[in-house]
């Protein structure tokens, strides 16, 4: 399968029961999902996740990636030193769907403390159904990337 359909998804140790649900969700949508745990619930560190995740996203080997913490933030700041990434929290369908159509977000970040299951797997789905419309913020994204 190609990295189009490919998505790589990690978390910290607050968030694995939201990742596994998150997971089988979008394997069930066709999506070949890249799972990268961690797989137990002693305590971890979610920059190390956010940043694995980011870096398969990166490198091209994943077309998007999903993280989950706490709240989602701390794992977002994480992913987002990567190079080439774009990562944006969300609470909320309306903002997973403008990351993607104007940030072109390669990346969505989730709080398990924040969001229920059933509203994250409607963030995913948003985040992952919404194309970049291009135009000027492609211009926008230009000037992220630096």
């Amino acid at each position: 399968m190609t990295a189009e359909k490919r998505i790589v998804l990690s978390s910290d140790h607050a968030a694995i029961e939201l990742r596994q649900a998150i997971a089988k969700h979008i394997a069930a949508q066709g999506w070949d999902v890249e799972d990268i745990g961690p797989v137990t619930t002693e305590s971890t560190h979610y920059p190390l996740h956010g940043k694995a995740a980011a870096e398969r996203v990166a490198s091209g080997d994943c077309h998007f990636g999903i993280v989950v913490c706490g709240t989602g933030q701390g794992i977002m700041m994480a992913a987002n030193k990567v190079q080439g990434i774009r990562c944006g929290v969300c609470a909320e369908t309306f903002s997973a769907r403008m990351i993607r159509a104007h940030n072109d977000a390669n990346m969505l970040a989730l709080g398990a403390r924040v969001v229920g299951e059933g509203l994250a797997l409607e963030i995913v789905d948003a985040f992952l159904e919404t194309e970049f419309e291009g135009g000027r913020h492609a211009t926008r994204v230009e000037m992220i990337e630096g």
